[in-house]
């Protein structure tokens, strides 16, 4: 199926093509109704997102994404949803997808080196070290934009976040923790894959906080980083139960989450609660078979297209700075497991 263009909007909204086109691009000259007209016909014809009411560039745009995938499957689900969404969107010349080997500022440079000069527009994933700063700074000052995903740089001058409010995500991991343990005192414990990641941190924060807040009762007795390897995870999963065979409850923050799982199936119905991150294929069975209890999902389909629709608004508009929502997560339970994407 082609891609919709300029005059098939204007066709589809029963508006000239120049109407079209300063509706979206956010030019002077076109009255409401009309500009919602535009907007309702670019979403139909599957164009524009329905959240996409974001001014637009005037040409197509060349996009590049820095994915470190890892044993990630929420990674390859997220570039997923970025290339179908770029293979339909008209606004998109190129959108070139990057795998990193690696999470750190050295990966992140490796990276680099493979983007076109001709480059609009760059979305990342990586840690929050001065160096990775440094980098996003130096992109930002040559005019090129870039926006941060599921994990944010905020200390840059990146156009956007795009992902959930990483601290509120602890919180609720926190909160569910709490409900899971039904009042009884004890250790739970929180393994993440890096405090270099700022949405790591941020969730570790925000869970911390909010059981020294609502759950004094509970401690977190132990913070393991794995560096995202499931053979770290399970062997610092396995030692945790030897130290701690009563442990309440894990909350996993990132990946390594075979890892765990693989520690504490033996257990049976003696298993510790746990919580983990991102709904995928794997997740999906673990909660079938009750061996995780919550999975607090950030959508990568979502996520993937407003990376994209909110890189388009920042190459278009005039100052790099667009408001920041984040995406509410989804708290996902064996009864309301989504179906999978096709």
């Amino acid at each position: 199926m082609r891609k919709a263009t300029i005059p098939d909007i204007a066709r589809h909204a029963g508006l000239s093509t120049a109407t079209v086109d300063r509706a979206l691009n956010g030019r002077k000259g076109v009255s409401a109704a009309n500009r919602h007209r535009v907007l309702k016909a670019a979403e139909e014809l599957g164009v524009l997102p329905s959240e996409g009411m974001v001014r637009l560039p005037s040409r197509p745009a060349h996009l590049v994404f820095l994915i470190p995938f890892g044993q990630n499957k929420f990674m390859r689900d997220l570039a997923r949803s970025i290339t179908n969404l770029s293979t339909a969107l008209p606004l998109v010349a190129s959108c070139n997808i990057v795998t990193m080997d690696g999470i750190g500022p050295d990966a992140l440079d490796r990276a680099l080196d493979a983007v076109s000069p001709n480059t609009h527009g760059v979305g990342i994933i990586t840690t929050d070290q001065p160096r990775s700063r440094a980098t996003i700074n130096r992109l930002c000052e040559s005019g090129v934009r870039v926006v941060t995903i599921a994990s944010d740089l905020p200390d840059t001058a990146r156009s956007s976040y795009v992902g959930v409010d990483n601290r509120i995500a602890g919180r609720t991991a926190g909160q569910i923790m709490g409900m899971l343990a039904q009042g009884r005192t004890g250790n739970v414990a929180v393994i993440l894959g890096s405090r270099r990641f700022h949405g790591h941190s941020e969730r570790e924060r925000g869970f911390r906080e909010f059981l020294r807040e609502q759950l004094p009762t509970l401690t977190v007795a132990s913070a393991i980083e794995t560096g995202e390897d499931n053979r770290r995870s399970n062997a610092a999963t396995l030692d945790l139960l030897r130290r701690m065979p009563d442990i309440a409850g894990i909350y996993c923050v990132g990946a390594s989450r075979t890892g765990i799982v693989e520690a504490i199936e033996p257990l049976g119905p003696r298993r510790p609660s746990l919580i983990m991150h991102d709904l995928t294929d794997s997740s999906r069975e673990w909660l079938r078979r009750q061996l995780v209890d919550v999975v607090i999902d950030q959508n990568p389909r979502l996520v993937g297209e407003q990376a994209v629709i909110r890189l388009l608004g920042s190459i278009a508009a005039t100052t790099p700075l667009l408001s920041l929502k984040p995406i509410e997560p989804r708290i996902i339970l064996r009864e309301n497991i989504p179906a999978a994407a096709p």
